[in-house]
């Protein structure tokens, strides 16, 4: 299994770019969350000059075993369709990637059945699907490790060919159940504030989803540490993310992070190694139950709350242009000395 070493962010920049931020022709703050963002991507990348090099979005895609208890309303057979659909084109990831200018690799991590060969696609499946951790481990811990480190070996290809940011999304029927129980292990939330509706519950299909991620947790009741809770409960897409996540940060690349299972992916990353969260820019808060108290738990601010659910890296895509517009004001707007506007220390 892959080891990270993540250097914690020095404050050898802090000083000069607060300084560089405060001096731009605008009052001090008057740029609110673009102010923070730019600090925190100048200090990644050690520089008073940050540039975004080469964005890409990994799309992520698992099945998982826990659907045979009918926590969702779509059949598993979905996950292949939809990667079917990205691979044409037709998905909003691919719409909003193609708007922003932002490469996207389609990844089988998982899928249960067999995908063609395509140009677009990374033929990267560790198992046809989990098992239903009702009843037993979603993945063992070999799997585990072979999906932390395929990630990993993803984001070094993207690092060698030059890209210094990269996004995350998911496609698999049943992943929010997944995330639900990570997010309970991991954090001690009461699993009512975990569960949500996925792609479209009724009530009473959401009653049913708790009961059944209720009895899972109770199942496995003994397990506790991060990389086991993602064995028995996770994903191949998930465990997938979450190795392409540390491999990104210690690699000093900014992450973006999208909704509610590429947060529970960046959790376990985080329980892991707690240096990840100052590399992590978080896209939204998804309209799924539970993302604003894992975000919560996270000390994360998201950028944007558009009430979006769809995953695929969608909010990811769609806050890229919020992170480029924080890099061009720093390198690219007036200071007060520059433009001789008087600041207020001149009296204005």
């Amino acid at each position: 299994m892959p080891t990270w070493n993540i250097p914690p962010l020095s404050d050898e920049w802090t000083f000069q770019l607060q300084h560089l931020v405060d001096r731009k022709t605008k009052p001090p703050g008057a740029l609110g969350r673009l102010e923070t963002l730019a600090l925190q991507i100048g200090r990644i990348q050690g520089t008073t000059c940050p540039k975004l090099q080469h964005p890409a979005i990994l799309v992520f895609a698992g099945d998982h075993g826990i659907t045979a208890e009918g926590v969702s309303p779509y059949p598993s057979e979905v996950t292949a369709q939809m990667v079917l659909n990205f691979l044409s084109g037709g998905a909003a990831i691919n719409v909003f990637c193609r708007q922003h200018g932002i490469a996207l690799k389609v990844v089988d991590a998982g899928v249960a059945s067999d995908l063609p060969e395509h140009p677009e696609l990374v033929q990267a499946k560790v198992c046809r699907g989990t098992r239903n951790f009702l009843h037993e481990p979603a993945l063992t811990l070999k799997e585990t490790e072979e999906a932390l480190e395929r990630g990993a070996t993803l984001v070094q290809e993207l690092r060698d060919s030059g890209s210094n940011v990269v996004g995350f999304g998911e496609m698999g029927i049943g992943n929010t159940s997944a995330a639900a129980v990570l997010m309970q292990r991991l954090t001690g939330i009461p699993l009512k504030d975990c569960v949500g509706r996925g792609t479209g519950l009724d009530d009473a299909g959401l009653s049913r989803k708790c009961e059944v991620l209720g009895n899972a947790l109770d199942h496995h009741a003994g397990v506790n540490e991060p990389l086991e809770v993602l064995a028995t409960f996770g994903g191949c897409e998930i465990a997938m993310m979450t190795g392409a996540m540390l491999e990104a940060a210690q690699s000093g690349m900014l992450l973006l992070i999208d909704g509610f299972i590429a947060t529970s992916a960046f959790l376990v990353a985080f329980r892991k190694h707690p240096e990840v969260r100052e590399y992590a820019v978080f896209a939204h808060q998804s309209d799924e139950q539970g993302h604003q108290r894992m975000l919560e738990f996270l000390q994360a601010e998201p950028l944007l709350n558009l009430g979006m659910r769809l995953g695929e890296g969608t909010g990811a895509a769609v806050a890229f242009p919020l992170v480029q517009s924080a890099v061009a004001f720093l390198n690219e707007m007036a200071s007060f000395e520059s433009t001789g506007v008087s600041d207020r220390s001149d009296g204005g």
